[in-house]
């Protein structure tokens, strides 16, 4: 069996956010022999590296059953589809959000971005039109959901295609993630 070189182990164990000392109890490898095969100094024997990896394989597939809520923001800033665009513009350079869920009463409708206000920008319309204009009449695509229970391949998946994805229980917005967000697995 081939793996790959050694310098990949850092890479990965940090995309699990996994600690030396955790691969370390979870391969029987000490430490710091983890840590001087990290740094390059020093050649793993195969059955080192093996070991090293077998653990990673083993703690990635029990990553997958990670709770998305973990990485969620769970204050989702959102406004309403009666929201001028000028609050929608405020909301977003006061929170230094680039997109945020639009809703009416609790349910997702759309979503308003910078990129989405910037391409209707000189269609017709001035800027005091535009900042006048209702969220509902300029708004995009809501974001998709996914129930609270979705792991971050499905997650990590809809974010290559949408902005955001707003989390569920029961029905009812409870988070939101973005790339930000998932970047915190990095």
């Amino acid at each position: 069996m081939r793996f790959p070189p050694t310098s990949e182990i850092r890479k990965r164990r940090k995309l699990l956010d996994v600690t030396q000392a955790e691969l370390a109890a979870a391969s029987g490898v000490s430490q710091s022999t983890i840590t001087k095969i990290e740094k390059g100094r020093i050649s793993a024997s195969y059955e080192t590296v093996v070991r090293l990896f077998e653990a990673l394989d083993s703690m990635a597939d029990r990553r997958h059953e990670v709770n998305i809520m973990d990485i969620a923001s769970k204050d989702v800033i959102s406004v309403q589809d009666t929201c001028s665009v000028h609050d929608a513009t405020e909301m977003l350079r006061s929170t230094g959000f680039s997109q945020i869920p639009v809703f009416r009463g609790e349910s997702p409708v759309g979503s308003i971005s910078e990129r989405g206000i910037f391409r209707h920008i000189g269609k017709d319309l001035s800027l005091d039109q535009l900042s006048e204009k209702t969220v509902s009449e300029i708004m995009e695509d809501s974001f998709p959901t996914v129930p609270e229970t979705a792991n971050i391949d499905s997650v990590s998946n809809m974010l290559m295609s949408s902005n955001a994805v707003l989390v569920t229980r029961r029905g009812k917005i409870v988070g939101m993630i973005t790339n930000a967000d998932l970047l915190k697995l990095v």
